[in-house]
């Protein structure tokens, strides 16, 4: 077991990576590679190709501010890393190699799970440099690298190399929302799976998701009150000012703010593997009682300055489940019940 650090790559996720190319590097015919992929292995497989790790620390802190969804992010990776883009499994050659893969992507592409250390890159320099002058990033030492184009990429997708290769996914997000729809099913929840790849700025999904359940409380949405929704995808966040948060605890307040105080909406916005970002939380909850814990103006300009963890923090409705083991993109839960007035009537 060897650690390393997560979102940005550290030394000791260099130094890991270049342990695990020598081991590949030894195997031979008779030798079967089997390799185990899951969501944050682009940090975790650390080792830049190319540039120095400060260079590639420079370029992941500066996509991670920018808003950039993890596709584009994976197109500037699998050019930097030593591991990625298919380069760990054409460096095990001649032996066999067999990944497992459990998703965290939209779309389930291996290509951009952990940046693709089994499979062909699909992508260019100059498709890297496209996304670093699309999102404003200098990152001059990446920028060098790229241009001079120094790193010979992995063999290309029909390359008779890849014919030795078998990349599977063996879980994914679409999974695991089918799994929690079903649950809510047999509570007896009419549920729908709403939106299973949604991206985008986090604080507008959430608005999304909010207007979602007002229109059922209004009678126009696709259910009929008490319901649920199962929403999955991974959303982004454009980082403006200096607070805490993470993707899911501001999609869960841009929800929390578009809804009026006290609709019966309940919602959880969480990460599946219990870290949203930089944790310690996973996520967070909004119920009807969330504008009597927290003041509404100050949470309107906490969201602001990207300060969600602080809002959700004093109305106590932070969700830390601690790490689970497992990652397969995010998960988000809403709940629309009846108004009080019609519960008290129906009894």
């Amino acid at each position: 077991m060897l650690e390393a650090a997560h979102p940005v790559p550290d030394a000791a996720g260099a130094e890991a990576t270049e342990r695990l190319l020598a081991l590949v590097d030894g195997a031979g015919a008779d030798d079967h590679v089997l390799v185990l992929v899951s969501g944050g292995g682009s940090a975790l497989l650390g080792a830049p190709a190319g540039l120095a790790l400060a260079d590639l620390q420079e370029v992941v802190s500066d996509l991670l501010r920018s808003g950039a969804d993890v596709a584009a992010m994976n197109v500037v990776r699998r050019r930097l890393g030593a591991a990625a883009g298919g380069r760990l499994a054409a460096r095990a050659a001649p032996a066999p190699v067999t990944a497992l893969v459990i998703s965290d992507v939209v779309g389930d592409d291996p290509a951009d799970v952990a940046s693709g250390p089994t499979v062909p890159d699909p992508t260019s320099d100059a498709d890297a440099l496209a996304v670093l002058d699309r999102y404003g990033v200098d990152a001059p030492g990446a920028r060098a690298r790229l241009t001079a184009g120094a790193l010979a990429p992995a063999p290309a997708a029909g390359a008779a190399t890849w014919s030795r290769v078998r990349t599977i996914v063996v879980a994914s997000a679409r999974r695991s929302l089918d799994a929690a729809a079903q649950r809510l099913r047999r509570a007896g929840l009419p549920t729908a799976l709403l939106a299973p790849d949604l991206t985008g700025e986090a604080r507008d999904a959430g608005g999304f998701l909010a207007a979602v359940a007002l229109g059922c409380l209004d009678g126009a949405g696709p259910l009929q009150p008490p319901c649920a929704f199962v929403s999955g995808g991974e959303t982004t966040v454009t980082v403006r000012g200096d607070g805490r948060g993470g993707r899911n605890s501001e999609a869960a307040l841009g929800l929390a703010l578009a809804l009026p105080d006290g609709a019966p909406i309940w919602a959880l916005c969480a990460d599946s593997d219990g870290i949203d970002g930089t944790g310690p939380h996973a996520g967070a909850l909004v119920g009807p009682d969330l504008w009597r814990r927290v003041d509404r103006a100050w949470a309107r300009a906490a969201l602001d300055r990207n300060d969600s963890a602080s809002v959700f923090e004093r109305a106590d409705a932070l969700f830390v489940p601690g790490p689970t083991g497992t990652n397969v993109n995010d998960v988000r839960l809403l709940l629309v019940g009846r108004p009080a007035m019609e519960r008290g009537r129906s009894g």
